[in-house]
């Protein structure tokens, strides 16, 4: 019996970090396409992995660093470059 209950901790605990990564990965997303943190992380806290695909989706705005400086950015000095 608690070899059992050990099998479900451990399987609760990789959906837990699963889930935790999913939301910081949907947070990180809709902050660089200029929505904000707080929307990524409502959805990647209620949707898990679908936030995650969701903030793919969703269009960046205009000036947001996703569009500037790019998906995962080249530091501040390439965003001086651009800008100058």
């Amino acid at each position: 019996m608690s070899i059992f209950f050990a099998l479900i901790g451990a399987k609760a605990l990789f959906l837990l970090y699963l889930w935790l990564l999913s939301t910081i990965a949907a947070s990180y997303l809709s902050e660089r396409k200029g929505y904000g943190e707080k929307p990524g992380l409502a959805t990647g806290l209620i949707l898990s992995i679908l936030g995650t695909i969701i903030w793919l989706i969703v269009p960046a705005r205009r000036e947001s660093k996703w569009k500037t400086i790019g998906a995962f950015g080249r530091g501040a000095n390439a965003a001086k470059r651009r800008t100058a």
